[in-house]
C-alpha cells in the first residue's frame, strides 16, 4: 500500500504533467501546422529549434530556462510583473520543464496526423461553401484528432519521466517540484529506501506504460484513416 506522501508524490506529479500539457497542446499543433502545411523562410530552422530538446542533454535544458526563466531572466522578470507567476523552486518551473521536454514529440505526432489529410478534401469542403474555419472544424480536425490525442497522451508520458530538465531547472522540493523521477531519485540515495523506490518505480512504470499503450492505439486509428467525430 502506498502510504500519504507517495500518493502525494503521484497527485503532485499528475498535476505538473497535466498542467505542461494543457500548456504545451495548443503551442504544439500551431508549430506542426506551420511545419506540414506552410512554406516560408526560416522553416528548417524553426523545425530544428522545435526539436532541439530531443538532442540536447536535458540539464542543458534546464540551464537555458534558467536562464531565461528564473529570477533575474528576461522571460522570469515579465512572468512576475506581468502575471504574478513565478518559476523558481516551484511546481509551476516543474511543468514548464516538462512543457519543453515534451514539445517536440507531440509537434512530430500532430504534424504527421496533419500531412495524412488529403488535401483535396478541404478543398472540396470549400467548393460546397465552407470557410477556411469551418472546413478546418469539419474536415481536417477530426480526420487528424486521432493523432492530436496521440500526442497529447505521448506528451504525458514524456511528461511524467522528466528528471533532468526539472532537477536543473527548479530543484529537487519535497512537496513542490519532487515528482515520481525526483522521488525515485532521492530515495535512491537513502540508505534502506528500496521498497519505497520499488513502489514508486512500478507507479511510474504502470503509468508510462498505460500511456504509451494508448498512445500506440490512437496512433494506429489514425494511420487506419478511421476519424473522430466533432459534433
Amino acid at each position: 500500500m502506498l502510504g500519504e506522501a507517495e500518493w502525494a508524490i503521484v497527485a503532485l506529479s499528475l498535476k505538473v504533467s497535466g498542467a505542461a500539457i494543457l500548456f504545451t497542446l495548443p503551442i504544439a499543433f500551431a508549430l506542426a501546422w506551420l511545419l506540414a502545411r506552410t512554406r516560408f523562410p526560416g522553416r528548417i530552422l524553426l523545425d530544428a529549434i522545435v526539436h532541439l530538446p530531443l538532442v540536447l542533454p536535458p540539464v542543458v535544458i534546464g540551464w537555458l530556462l534558467l536562464l531565461a526563466f528564473g529570477t533575474n531572466g528576461p522571460m522570469g522578470r515579465f512572468f512576475a510583473d506581468a502575471l504574478g507567476l513565478t518559476f523558481m523552486f516551484r511546481w509551476t518551473g516543474a511543468a514548464l520543464a516538462a512543457a519543453v521536454m515534451a514539445l517536440p514529440l507531440m509537434v512530430r505526432a500532430i504534424r504527421l496526423s496533419l500531412e495524412a489529410v488529403d488535401p483535396r478534401l478541404e478543398s472540396a469542403a470549400r467548393t460546397l461553401g465552407a470557410g477556411p474555419w469551418r472546413a478546418f472544424a469539419t474536415v481536417t480536425l477530426p480526420l487528424s484528432l486521432p493523432g492530436v490525442l496521440a500526442a497529447t497522451v505521448l506528451g504525458l508520458a514524456r511528461s511524467l519521466g522528466e528528471f533532468g530538465a526539472t532537477i536543473t531547472f527548479v530543484s529537487n522540493i519535497p512537496g513542490e517540484t519532487q515528482t515520481l523521477p525526483l522521488a525515485i531519485y532521492s530515495a535512491l540515495q537513502v540508505p534502506g529506501g528500496d521498497v519505497h523506490v520499488v513502489r514508486l518505480a512500478l507507479i511510474s512504470v504502470a503509468l508510462s506504460l498505460g500511456a504509451l499503450l494508448a498512445s500506440e492505439w490512437l496512433a494506429r486509428r489514425s494511420a487506419s484513416g478511421t476519424p473522430f467525430h466533432v459534433a
